[in-house]
Parts: C-alpha cells; structure tokens; sequence
C-alpha cells in the first residue's frame, strides 16, 4: 500500500475543495443568506451526492482495469487531458469572485440539503472529474479496486466535508476579506490552475 499517494490525494483534494468553484461558492452564499446551519446542510447534501459517483466510479473503472490494462491507461490519459483542459477554462475565466445573495431564496434546511445532493448526483461534470481524478491514485497492487475506489471516495468525502464546513461557518469572514484583499480571487484562480495541471502530471507520470 503506498500511503504517499494517499497523502497525495488528501492534499490534491484539499487544494481543489479551497478553490472557489460552483459548489463552495454555493455554500458561502447560503451561509451568509440563511445562516451557518443552513450552509452546513447544504455541505452534507453536496457530500452525500458524492457516495453514489464513487459508486458509479468503483464498479465501473474496477471492471475496465480487470478487462483491459491498455485501455485503463487510455483513460487515465484522457482524465490527465481533461485536468488541463479545465486549467485552461479557468485561466480564461474571470478571477472576480462573485457573492451574489441578492437572489439567493431562503429554502428550508430539508430542500438545502436535498439541492445539494441533487445538484451533485445529476451534475455530469462531477462524474466527468471523478472519472479524470480518481484512476491516477490508486494506492495498492494487492487491494481490490472497488475497495480503493471507495477509500479515494471516502478521503474525498472527509476533506471536502471539513473544509466546506469551515467555509460555511466562516462565511462572514470570508466574505469581507475577499472585497478587502482583491488580489484573493487571482490567487485562487492561479491555485486552481495550478492544481489541476500537477495533478494532470501526477497521472500522466
């Protein structure tokens, strides 16, 4: 078992759940709308719709590695490309973070966390992005895939669970400090893209 690449993964994810994307932008604006409960249930909805793409993931990918060797290079090769692919999205993209809560509506905290969960199950992008990120971290020549898979999607799971809870909680703070510091969005736009190209190379290698 090679615990380097678990460490590996659990930074990886750290540093993607950090950057400002549609899922913590989200959670930010529904704490500062409705509060941080609110916001915290929405990050358990979000969290939960993760257990089925592991899922979709692990049976999935599991058999094609069984099958075919070449043909599970092929696509760890293509989820490098797709790693870059969304660099370059982001390099494009506006660094500007926008908290717009003028619109967000005041939901009940069963409807939050049942959007968070639907906006992730039914989100294509996420099983796109779990199948580019997941297959390069495999951590064991012994261990069963499907239980590697579902040990990547647990590591997921907890690191994405604490810091998106830390953002609900700290909604406020982050709020004001980004509008005072506006440098903070193009620093987090560079970590975006920087993470998503180490870990095209941390695949392709």
């Amino acid at each position: 078992m090679n615990y380097d690449t678990l460490i590996s993964f659990a930074i990886a994810t750290s540093a993607l759940a950090i950057s400002p994307g549609p899922d913590n932008i989200y959670v930010l604006i529904q704490s500062i709308t409705n509060g941080k409960i609110y916001g915290l249930v929405t990050v358990c909805g979000l969290i939960t719709g993760c257990i089925v793409h592991t899922t979709l993931l692990a049976f999935g990918i599991s058999a094609i590695i069984k099958a075919n060797d070449d043909l599970f290079f092929g696509i760890k090769v293509l989820g490098a490309l797709y790693l870059l692919y969304l660099a370059y999205k982001v390099y494009k993209s506006d660094a500007q973070l926008d908290f717009d809560t003028e619109t967000a509506p005041k939901k009940s905290l069963k409807s939050l966390f049942a959007q968070g969960f639907f906006m992730n199950v039914l989100n294509p992008k996420v099983t796109i992005f779990f199948l580019a990120f997941f297959p390069g971290f495999l951590f064991s020549d012994d261990l069963n895939t499907v239980i590697q898979f579902y040990v990547l999607g647990g590591i997921f799971m907890l690191v994405s669970f604490i810091i998106f809870s830390a953002i609900a909680l700290l909604a406020g703070q982050i709020k004001t400090y980004t509008l005072n510091h506006k440098n903070a969005g193009l620093i987090l736009k560079w970590l975006q893209i920087i993470v998503f190209i180490g870990i095209a190379v941390f695949i392709l290698i």
